[in-house]
């Protein structure tokens, strides 16, 4: 009675094996999966509008930068900028530091209505 039980324990060992190593292989796959919508892929769209906003950068426009200064855009190279932080005090600070763009220059150009 005891041969009968070992003979029909070990052959359904051998053939568990084989599938039990692809579907161990599922749930990781499903995880990459889930990582990529819910984070990688945002993150990636978030550095490309940060650098599209970067360029867009002008003369005249009202910003915020990483360190919370708020100014106006006096001069622009390719990698550095000068912002007026109060009347007549200006710093040099890096393109890739600007948070926000308050106001752009072209909004502020744009003729009042007048009130018939």
């Amino acid at each position: 009675m005891i041969n009968i039980a070992y003979a029909m324990g070990t052959g359904g060992g051998g053939a568990g094996q084989g599938a039990g190593g692809f579907s161990s292989l599922i749930p990781i796959v499903l995880m990459f999966v889930i990582f990529y919508f819910l984070l990688i892929r945002p993150q990636q769209k978030k550095t490309k509008d940060h650098r599209e906003m970067i360029n867009r950068l002008n003369k005249g426009d009202r910003i915020i930068t990483s360190g919370g200064l708020h100014g106006r855009i006096t001069a622009v190279s390719d990698t550095t900028m000068t912002v007026e932080i109060a009347d007549k005090v200006r710093v040099k600070i890096a393109r890739g530091n600007v948070a926000q763009i308050l106001q752009s220059s072209s909004q502020s150009q744009e003729p009042k209505k007048k009130k018939s």
